[in-house]
């Protein structure tokens, strides 16, 4: 049986996180899925404080940069400079395609900027292609799982 795959969603659209949830369905078998709506929650998530606690160690980060409380980029910087957290493979995925939110998401170290795209069957099929790629193709140092 393959390893169940996490996922942390980091979106404050309600309406983009139904999109990636039934994008991903289908996707991978074997996947738990769990979404923060800002970025304080996604750092708690992170650091398992307060209510997560318990949380897994995501597989997979999918961030969105406008988040309300911490901004996305403030948590991409979090992560990349966080020694438990920095392997963990963090795809920013959002509406921004302006220069400076791209160079600046490079700078803070994301393993890959995605613009999201309006139709659904385009957003479906990038999502697809990011589920393939990162959570079945790329192999990823052992000492990840060990770590958390």
């Amino acid at each position: 049986m393959d390893k169940v795959k996490t996922i942390l969603l980091i979106e404050d659209s309600p309406g983009d996180v139904r999109l990636t949830r039934e994008a991903f369905r289908g996707v991978e078998d074997v996947l738990l899925f769990h979404v923060a709506s800002d970025g304080a929650e996604a750092i708690s998530f992170l650091r398992r404080k307060g209510v997560h606690g318990y949380a897994p160690r995501p597989d997979l980060i999918l961030l969105d940069l406008n988040l309300p409380k911490i901004d996305g980029r403030e948590v991409l910087s979090v992560i990349k400079q966080d020694d438990d957290l920095k392997t963990i493979p963090t795809v920013v995925l959002t509406t921004s395609v302006a220069e400076a939110d791209i160079e600046a998401a490079y700078q803070h170290r994301a393993n890959c900027y995605l613009a999201k795209p309006v139709e659904f069957d385009a957003f479906e099929r990038l999502v697809r292609s990011v589920s393939v790629f990162w959570l079945k193709m790329v192999q990823l140092p052992p000492q990840i799982q060990a770590q958390y």
